[in-house]
């Protein structure tokens, strides 16, 4: 599937340094654009998909930057001047996917500039402070941080212009774009490959958690749960707060780090139900354990709300907290979940579903852009 459009495309990508939710975003535009060159602040093109290195992919210079494959993170200061640096006079169209710096890009005159958002830059406005701590970079260095952010928060304000219209991965996401840009945004959900996965409705009893271990993502709630229910909990995934949470782990709760697509497969497959007790923008990984048939048991805020269906596809707690969870899990417990169901629910985020979307939303915006003159 592609746009037969007769105009000079061009795709902006905030990094290309693996393959998470905003790569998969970026595959399907990557189809639905084929001859549109990627821009992106730094590019390691083994760590993408085929159909991404398939384009013509322009860095700007912080590719040349002592350490950019591991430590592109670090310059964050240079990251408005980067995007910045791109020369679009050549583009009459340009699609950004965006969850730092990409909607920032500086369209040509004339030229329309869609972007899709994923989230306004969380570690400069809501979730500065579980990023970043006095306990975490210590007092001098936070200060700096500090100024960084206010300055990152100026700019990706006085950049809004710049983009013509917005499209957002969940309606949390929408809300943020209102709030903090002031603008409205469409909603169309990220891709999902529920094909990949088998639906089963058995299960060897174990809960499954699969996340990276960063702190936002709350795993503890779901390690204390388990401690409390002594329920057994398998836990794929790593990050900084490993050593941290199989401190805490009870003799039920078993880590086993990142595992391979084919493992994950198999873990949905298998497991009883997966937690989900983070705040998300969207939440990926909730769907596809429902593309599995499972349930979810997830934290009523963020885009888990938007993604699970409340006894049809799994339940919520109320409050991000151990307790809150555990009496959830009980509730799940006297609850009863159809297999089949679940999967019919999952397939409404199915891939397909994205490219249409985003299809008719690119060719209506273009169509109107192209009769305003």
């Amino acid at each position: 599937m592609s746009l037969d459009l007769p105009v000079r495309a061009a795709l902006v990508h905030d990094w290309l340094t693996g393959m998470r939710g905003g790569e998969k975003c970026l595959e399907v535009l990557c189809e639905l654009l084929p001859d549109a060159p990627i821009h992106t602040l730094v590019a390691f093109p083994d760590q993408v998909s085929a159909t991404i290195r398939r384009h013509e992919i322009r860095t700007s210079f912080l590719q040349r930057f002592p350490g950019a494959e591991t430590r592109y993170r670090h310059y964050l200061p240079f990251f408005p001047r980067a995007i910045e640096s791109f020369d679009m006079r050549e583009f009459d169209l340009i699609v950004s996917s965006s969850h730092a710096v990409a909607k920032g890009i500086r369209p040509a005159p004339g030229a329309l500039h869609i972007s899709y958002v994923h989230t306004p830059m969380r570690y400069v406005w809501d979730m500065f402070d579980q990023y970043f701590s006095r306990a975490t970079v210590g007092n001098l260095q936070l200060a700096f941080i500090r100024l960084v952010a206010a300055r990152l928060r100026a700019w990706d304000v006085r950049t809004v212009p710049r983009v013509h219209h917005f499209i957002a991965n969940s309606a949390y996401v929408a809300e943020r774009i209102a709030r903090i840009y002031g603008r409205d945004a469409e909603v169309i959900y990220p891709p999902v490959d529920t094909g990949r996965f088998r639906v089963s409705a058995e299960h060897d009893g174990r809960f499954l958690v699969l996340s990276a271990l960063v702190p936002y993502k709350r795993v503890d709630l779901a390690i204390e749960a388990a401690n409390r229910l002594s329920l057994p909990l398998r836990v794929i995934g790593d990050g900084p707060e490993r050593s941290r949470l199989e401190s805490m782990a009870g003799s039920t709760v078993t880590f086993e780090g990142w595992v391979d697509d084919r493992e994950i497969e198999r873990a949905y497959a298998s497991c009883r139900a997966l937690l989900f007790p983070g705040e998300e923008d969207f939440g990926i990984v909730p769907v596809e354990a429902m593309a599995s048939g499972k349930p979810v048991i997830a934290y009523g805020r963020g885009g888990a709300t938007e993604t699970v269906r409340e006894g049809l596809s799994g339940t919520f707690f109320a409050e991000q907290n151990a307790a809150s969870l555990a009496d959830a899990i009980e509730h799940f417990e006297r609850t009863s979940f159809d297999a089949q169901s679940i999967r019919a629910h999952a397939e409404q985020f199915d891939r397909s579903m994205y490219a249409s979307r985003m299809q008719e939303f690119i060719l209506e915006k273009w169509d109107m852009h192209r009769r305003a003159g």
